[in-house]
């Protein structure tokens, strides 16, 4: 059976993922839903990499391949849930700030916070003036935040 808290955890989605029937065999899903208890625990432990007919590197291998299609969003249930991580709380995994590393595509509602964060009541981005800087040759620019940038230019 699956030893780690994370092995619990993919065994559990893979479960669910049976339990609503969103759970198929073979390759890339094309021999259909799968309809057996046993078979889904199967699926269950071999993608939790917990399995006992496979080697310790395959069951390493299983794991890590699992790991990567959950990060990635590729799950069933992240699919149908429109989630792009396991236990994400909507689209976004996470910030860049919260440590996200696959936080890559952002919502179309922090798309918006974010456009209205670089254009505030002074209404320049941080291109406009990064440009402004490099006409007037100020060192270590490219290296500085829209707020130094602006100190730089003496815009505060």
């Amino acid at each position: 059976m699956a030893e780690s808290s994370r092995q619990k955890r993919i065994t559990g989605r893979v479960m669910h993922e049976f339990k609503h029937g969103e759970l198929k065999s073979g390759r890339g899903g094309k021999a259909g839903k799968v309809r057996s208890r046993r078979q889904a625990i199967a699926i269950a432990l071999r993608e939790a990499g917990a399995s006992k007919y496979d080697s310790a590197k395959r069951n390493r291998r299983n794991l890590r391949r699992t790991e990567k299609k959950e990060s990635q969003g590729r799950t069933a249930q992240q699919e149908r849930e429109g989630r792009s991580h396991v236990g994400a709380a909507r689209e976004r995994e996470s910030t860049k700030a919260m440590g996200g590393r696959n936080a890559r595509k952002q919502t179309a509602r922090g798309h918006r916070a974010a456009v209205g964060r670089a254009r505030k009541s002074d209404g320049h981005t941080r291109q406009e003036l990064y440009a402004k800087a490099r006409k007037r040759h100020v060192e270590g620019r490219s290296k500085m935040t829209k707020r130094q940038l602006e100190n730089a230019l003496g815009l505060h």
